[in-house]
């Protein structure tokens, strides 16, 4: 019977790591969205007919969450940022980490960046965040935190709890 309890107990311990492994990592964004928890998503975005790894991102004060859809180019690392109100690319390229309007090749997907959602003072200093490389974790950490900035109306995306 002890057995039997103790198998039971690692069934369910077993079963509850592999639905938290999805967990990621969390911080703080230092904006007023607050806090910030990264997840690994189940679900692929595919970009130039390739599946890419997606993250998500929430927010403690806002009900809206971010896929972040990463892509290994050639000498870069692509990641794609999706909101219901804003749309970027972060991209590291030859040891600079920075955003970037998305092009040409995501509108006709449907995907561009709003010139009236975006504050363009911030997207400015967030050309080059930061020199050096970033494992993809550590790249989704700075896009939690830095994305947040980018909005006009950072309002618009909140919601208290």
């Amino acid at each position: 019977m002890k057995r039997m309890i103790l198998a039971a107990i690692i069934a369910a311990g077993s079963g509850a790591a592999a639905f938290a492994g999805k967990f990621i990592a969390e911080g703080k964004s230092f904006t007023p969205l607050g806090s910030y928890r990264i997840e690994l998503s189940d679900k692929h975005f595919t970009m130039k007919g390739e599946n890419c790894r997606t993250y998500i991102i929430k927010y403690e004060n806002s009900p809206m969450e971010v896929t972040v859809a990463v892509r290994n180019e050639q000498n870069c690392r692509r990641y794609l940022v999706l909101s219901d109100k804003l749309s970027v690319q972060y991209v590291c390229k030859s040891n600079l980490f920075g955003v970037k309007k998305l092009g040409k090749e995501f509108a006709k997907d449907g995907l561009v960046t709003e010139p009236g959602e975006i504050n363009m003072n911030e997207y400015l200093h967030q050309k080059v965040i930061s020199r050096g490389t970033w494992s993809e974790v550590e790249a989704a950490q700075l896009i939690a935190s830095y994305f947040p900035m980018l909005f006009n109306d950072i309002d618009d995306v909140m919601a208290l709890k």
